[in-house]
């Protein structure tokens, strides 16, 4: 859960600071929030796989997500366009990531369940030759 949970946090400063940086474009006062936003999220993503989540599906969920948001933070703040291309483009995003995940899954089960034949098969006993 505590993973989960920072890697929500390592997302929302990560958006913060994308969304911060669009408005420092015309407010310079901005730009500490986005330096302090990408530092945070990244200092977060490191404690992220620290506690063994995998980058590949760490980073997956990370980009994704906040790519997903950050375009719906445009639409909100800054009255930017999403279009219907846009949002399939989202949707495929999400989608592969989901897909990464579960692959992930699986291959954690597959090689969990190698672990567990090997330390079967050298516990049990062998017979002496005659």
């Amino acid at each position: 859960m505590k993973t989960w949970l920072l890697l929500l946090a390592a997302i929302l400063t990560e958006v913060t600071a994308s969304v911060s940086l669009k408005a420092a474009q015309t407010h310079p006062i901005w730009y500490p929030l986005v330096v302090l936003g990408y530092v945070a999220s990244f200092y977060l993503l490191s404690r992220v796989l620290r506690l063994g989540l995998g980058l590949g599906v760490a980073y997956g969920i990370w980009g994704a997500t906040g790519v997903a948001l950050t375009a719906l933070a445009s639409v909100l703040f800054f009255g930017e366009p999403l279009t219907p291309l846009m949002i399939g483009g989202l949707i495929l995003i999400i989608a592969g990531v989901l897909v990464v995940e579960l692959g992930s899954q699986r291959a954690h089960g597959a090689a969990e369940r190698a672990a567990a034949a090997v330390t079967t098969s050298a516990e049990a006993p062998t017979e002496a030759p005659a």
